[in-house]
């Protein structure tokens, strides 16, 4: 219940400093702040380990979406359900390759897409990825680092450290984890190292249980 608070207040906080900082800054048809940083809000304070939220994902997965989705908007003649699918299908794609995967970047895409801001003029259309989609997100993640700071929590995460050994000993080593970790069917939204440390402290609970039971 207090991690979900926390998260809470912290989405609280960051959009109202996305919104002020918006609307104080930004003059584009009066959007102060666009909604896909709702969804950006909810990673960034409320599941901020997770890879997905890291700032280089919320600003550059943001960014590069909304980027697609004025230029599929720029194609005449293409049908809008098809440009919608369009721009989020390159938008994963585009993401995937610059290790910025972030799911509100569909979003970002389908309503840069569908806004078609260079219908007001090229110049506003080239320029809405970066005011104000990009700097939205910048604020958010600035937001972010500095709630996290102030009630103990270290953002952006860093993958913990782990204690494994690289050779066998019996258990799992780091590099059975990383083999495992690229066989697996999809990807895991969670740090390997994280993930390394999770099964090395999963050894020693399990060997305390089985010397309190002998």
């Amino acid at each position: 219940m207090i991690v979900s608070l926390r998260a809470a207040v912290g989405a609280l906080f960051g959009i109202v400093v996305v919104y002020i900082t918006g609307s104080s800054l930004l003059d584009f048809d009066h959007i102060a702040i666009v909604a896909p940083m709702g969804a950006s809000a909810v990673l960034a304070f409320a599941v901020p380990a997770s890879p997905l939220a890291t700032p280089r994902a919320i600003i550059l997965g943001n960014m590069l979406s909304a980027i697609i989705g004025v230029s599929v908007s720029l194609f005449t003649g293409i049908p809008l359900p098809f440009a919608c699918g369009l721009s989020v299908c390159l938008a994963i794609m585009v993401m995937s390759l610059t290790r910025s995967l972030h799911p509100p970047g569909g979003a970002t895409a389908l309503m840069a897409t569908l806004l078609h801001p260079a219908s007001h003029d090229l110049i506003t259309g080239l320029a809405f990825p970066f005011f104000p989609v990009a700097f939205n997100a910048a604020a958010l993640t600035g937001a972010a680092v500095l709630y996290h700071r102030c009630t103990g929590h270290r953002y952006p995460h860093i993958g913990s450290p782990t204690t494994l050994p690289t050779t066998s000993t019996g258990h799992f080593t780091r590099e059975d984890i990383h083999i495992a970790h690229q066989k697996m069917p999809d990807p895991l939204d969670v740090d390997e190292r994280d993930l390394t440390l999770l099964l090395n402290l999963a050894e020693e609970v399990a060997t305390m249980r089985k010397k309190r039971h002998k």
